[in-house]
């Protein structure tokens, strides 16, 4: 046996792991094979091939068993996985059992690939047909492996392509079968993130749909034609490629390049468009007709016409048989949402007559809750009709031309979709499925900007263990309005990238760098800014000793601390003169031509035109933007480091769209910055706290989120909810929403939440009702009686979250179920039956669902310079606690403080050991108790408004909320592990999601 080069061993790996195609085989026969005939004496010991993965020359090896580990660790499903869940240790460990590799090998690949443990998408959908195989995939897959190639050649990992698959592939199997007799529709719904790579699903969605046999995409890209021209850049330079951009021209002949997009101008990114290596159709694939264009949207004209026929290898059969679909080019238009331009296309659809029903066809909506939804106000509708905005009409008449239509939206605001009106069956209500995308890998969202559920203190807080205060930059009356230190950390930040650049760190992301400013929705106000950012743009003295001092302050006061705690692996100036150097660049890069401020507001493509604000064909934007609304819809602003924010609203995704700020920041994520109003004047005589809006907003849709997680499990091969019953859950999430038909209501009520070892913490106490919270309190008072005196300590050990045991003490007693449920039967809530869901459950844990026998009573007490104590109606002195609803809303945010919840969870997860109370205590929480967390609440501004409701030691019951927090034992639940229930309002409309309000 000779000594096996890395090329001769990755020949042999290579072609051993192609001949794994549908599962992970006997490896040392498959290389054994692979080497008989070329290699017969190679090394094919498992030591050669450890000493291959820990060699850093060698790395060609370790990408080759990557792609393949990621593909068997992501399968979903596969017979041989012996029914372990994908991307966990125990699904790696059935596919080394399968390779029969040993320990050592098994270490090995584990450190040079890791288990990526990533989160699936979230699928709530209805029942379907399964017809996307892996066989019909694997014959079918060209524009895929494609735009895979170029992902992978852009630095995508193994994992992030893997997930991508996966998340396209939960789209596309929803879809009908293109290849189908019998003409269906599917209508479903995407939900990203703001600003989180929605574009590069709905590429993988095209891609494999178009593999499958879809002829006709229609995507409609925005309402601008600066938006749709990115979007067409983008399908363009990533999937349908350079073959089919130039149609057979010739690269060396310039005349056949005339008026070919993106050479005849010598676009600089011409290079890196994906390249096919030949026609598609001349190496057995099918081409890709562009019906539009860069710089041209469609066009209604006789070609256009001619266009979209379609010619068939067998003309006595239809389009849609597998004998003609996959020998037809498909066609892609990238249209904006316009009237004028979604007319010409209905009309020359029109014109192709009987062909449309053969048509397997896609219509993707980006950003499909702007424009695409109906607004018209259903009262106003004459009776028997259904009167429709332009878009929505316009959308309608396209999926009633093409019966074989598929409609797929997007959205990071998804609430708008899930409100139409289900009942219509010309409408875009998703009703086959609903996919919510999971936070992918390097993406700055509302988690890093805030510390939801963070345990530490305000004092314990640093620049390493809290978003807010690495990232977020208030603006207060006290403070003034700061806009000078955010220019001027614009500069610094500007400075830092160059300086990174220059020292290693890869320049790509630094290409662009922007800082967004958004005050007001008001034309004549962004001009007025503008001006005024301009001219203290050039009082700032950036290049006089002032400036620069004023800079070095800044950068030794904030950057260098941030820095230090979140990028100590990225080169960093050792003093403010190094980075002179860079700020001198940053400032004329800035500043070039005269004008460092644009003001992006304009509503015509013609003003867009002559903004030159196109990130994708301008070699560097650095300049600071002024605008309202059409910065926050659709508007991609690359490089964005630097926010100011002081923009009111009240219309919750309204507010999340312009979360510019979140998004896809490598290499600079330390150097972001929000300033935001935290005091800014709203209404008569109020202020609003822009940040805590906004940390309001992202609870209520990480929430609804995990709800839907939470209920998309499978339970004896039925959904426990499908989209037709996602509008309740929403309305119960968010109770300023309602049915976007005034003159109908749900019919899918949601009668049970079933909440085995997870938190419930109702929100909805009643608003201005003193006698409510006086009789609600009065109901509490005699579970009261069984609280001790002695306070009792708690205690949660070092986690993530901190690296100290955090202590705290409470009042603890124990009630039976019973007590509990006599009490919580009979409250008052701001909106009737609100907690009744949560009601259904608890009560059937006397033995009927599960027995759960009491329950541990906990009120906690807070530290003692904020503690404020008093009696509730004789009881015991109990602590205090502020809270404030939330701004808009009846509901309370978060009750239950972390470490308390914490604390809480973990004896219920522990439920068979020692509480580690006070010894004399002596109590256990067992597998059938429950914990409760109670809290007398003073709904107020500040701490004086606790001190206000109580007198002589007792507190004034009528201004006390007795909110709680319970978390039920883990064993409270049914054997089929059914989490949700629905009931139909009307049986005679049991399909219906909406009925006639009678």
């Amino acid at each position: 046996m000779s000594y096996t080069s890395a090329n001769v061993l990755l020949d042999i790996h290579a072609s051993a792991l192609a001949g794994m195609v549908s599962s992970p085989k006997h490896f040392a026969r498959w290389a054994a094979l692979a080497a008989d005939e070329d290699y017969p004496d190679a090394d094919l010991s498992e030591e050669r091939f450890r000493e291959s993965l820990v060699s850093a020359d060698e790395a060609a090896l370790t990408a080759l068993w990557s792609r393949h580990l990621t593909a068997w660790d992501f399968a979903e499903e596969p017979q041989w996985a012996l029914d372990t869940p994908a991307r966990t240790d125990e699904r790696r460990a059935v596919v080394y059992d399968r390779l029969r590799f040993g320990s050592d090998i098994r270490k090995a690949l584990d450190n040079a690939v890791p288990v990526a443990k990533l989160p699936s998408p979230t699928v709530i959908t209805r029942k379907f047909t399964p017809w996307y195989t892996p066989e019909r995939t694997a014959v079918r897959s060209f524009y895929w492996k494609s735009y895979e190639g170029k992902l992978r050649a852009k630095g995508w990992s193994d994992a992030a392509i893997a997930s991508l698959d996966e998340a396209s592939r939960a789209v596309v199997e929803r879809l009908a079968d293109p290849e189908q007799p019998a003409a269906r529709q599917a209508k479903g719904l995407v939900v990203g993130y703001v600003q989180s790579g929605k574009t590069a699903n709905f590429t993988g969605v095209t891609a494999k749909a178009i593999d499958a046999g879809y002829r006709l995409v229609i995507v409609l890209g925005g309402t601008l034609n600066l938006l749709r021209a990115q979007t067409q850049r983008r399908l363009d330079m990533e999937l349908i490629g350079q073959e089919n951009i130039l149609r057979g021209a010739d690269l060396n002949d310039l005349d056949s390049l005339v008026g070919v997009d993106y050479v005849s101008d010598d676009d600089a990114d011409w290079p890196d468009f994906v390249q096919h290596g030949g026609r598609p159709s001349a190496l057995g694939a099918f081409d890709i007709e562009r019906l539009t264009t860069r710089d041209k949207d469609y066009k209604s004209l006789a070609q256009g016409i001619r266009a979209l026929e379609f010619e068939k290898r067998e003309p006595t059969r239809p389009l849609h048989d597998p004998a003609n679909l996959h020998h037809t080019a498909a066609r892609v238009l990238v249209v904006k949402k316009n009237k004028s331009v979604l007319t010409k296309l209905v009309k020359d659809l029109k014109q192709i007559h009987g062909l449309l029903s053969e048509l397997p066809a896609l219509i993707i909506d980006d950003e499909s809750d702007q424009a695409s939804v109906n607004t018209l106000d259903p009262k106003k509708w004459e009776a028997g009709t259904t009167d429709r905005t332009a878009i929505n009409g316009l959308i309608s008449q396209l999926l009633g031309l093409l019966p074989r239509a598929q409609y797929v939206g997007y959205t990071a605001t998804p609430f708008a979709n899930v409100f139409v009106d289900p009942g219509d069956d010309e409408d875009i209500f998703p009703s086959d499925f609903l996919i919510s995308l999971p936070r992918p890998a390097g993406y700055m969202g509302a988690q890093d900007f805030h510390d939801l559920d963070f345990p530490v203190a305000e004092d314990g807080r640093t620049f390493a263990n809290s978003q807010e205060k690495a990232h977020v930059r208030g603006i207060y009356d006290s403070t003034g309005d700061r806009l000078q230190e955010a220019m001027d950390a614009f500069v610094l930040s500007g400075a830092l990238k160059l300086y990174r650049a220059d020292h290693g760190v890869p320049e790509a992301p630094f290409r662009h760098h922007t800082m967004l400013v958004h005050q007001s929705v008001r034309k004549d106000d962004h001009a007025e800014l503008a001006l005024r950012i301009n001219s203290m743009w050039h009082q700032a003295g950036y290049s006089s000793t002032a400036g620069h001092e004023r800079l070095a302050s800044l950068w030794a006061a904030d950057f260098i601390a941030v820095s230090k705690a979140r990028a100590s692996d990225l080169p960093s100036p050792t003093s403010y003169e190094d980075l002179r150097p860079y700020v001198n660049e940053a400032r004329r890069r800035i500043g070039s031509n005269g004008q460092p401020v644009i003001v992006v507001n304009g509503d015509s493509d013609t003003y867009f035109e002559q903004l030159d604000l196109d990130f994708d064909r301008t070699p560097h934007v650095w300049k600071m933007l002024v605008g309202g609304t059409k910065l926050s819809r659709g508007f991609t602003v690359e490089g964005l480091t630097i926010t100011y924010y002081r923009r009111t609203t009240r219309q919750a995704d309204t507010l999340m769209q312009m979360g510019r700020w979140f998004g896809f920041r490598p290499g600079y994520q330390d150097l972001v910055r929000l300033y935001i109003g935290r005091e800014e004047p709203f209404g008569r005589n109020k202020t609003a706290d822009l940040y805590e809006a906004y940390e309001a907003i992202c609870q209520d849709e990480e929430t609804f989120r995990e709800q839907l997680a939470q209920y998309a499990v499978v339970v004896e091969g039925e959904p426990q909810l499908t989209p037709m019953e996602v509008p309740p859950l929403v309305a119960q999430h968010l109770p300023w929403v309602r049915p976007s038909a005034r003159n109908k209501m749900f019919n899918a009520e949601l009668v049970e939440i079933r909440s085995p070892g997870r938190p419930i913490e109702p929100a909805s106490y009643p608003l201005n009702n003193s006698v409510a919270h006086k009789r609600n309190t009065e109901r509490w008072r005699p579970l009261l009686d069984s609280l001790g005196t002695a306070p009792v300590s708690f205690s949660n050990p070092p986690d993530s979250s901190s690296l100290l045991t955090r202590t705290f003490e409470a009042l603890t007693g124990i009630v039976s179920h019973d007590d509990l449920l006599g009490v919580l039967s009979q409250l008052e809530w701001e909106r009737p039956r609100y907690f009744d869901p949560h009601l259904t459950y608890l009560r059937q844990l006397d033995g009927s669902l599960a027995k759960v026998d009491d329950w541990l009573l906990v009120s906690p007490r807070l530290v003692s310079n904020k503690r404020v104590e008093a009696g509730i109606l004789g009881s015991v002195p109990l602590s205090l606690v502020r809270r404030k609803r939330q701004a808009g809303k009846t509901s309370f945010g978060r009750i239950a403080s972390v470490e308390h919840r914490t604390a809480a969870q973990r004896l219920i997860d522990n439920a068979a050991t020692q509480l580690g109370l006070h010894p004399n205590q002596n109590a256990d929480v067992g597998p059938t108790t429950g914990v409760i967390l109670l809290y007398p609440v003073v709904d107020g501004d500040s701490h004086s408004d606790v001190h206000a409701v109580v007198r002589n030691g007792s507190a004034d019951p009528s201004q006390i909320v007795m909110a709680f927090t319970l978390i039920p034992p883990r064993c409270a639940m049914s054997g089929d592990r059914r989490l949700v229930r629905f009931r139909a309002k009307d049986s005679r409309h049991l399909n219906d999601a909406r009925i006639p309000v009678s």
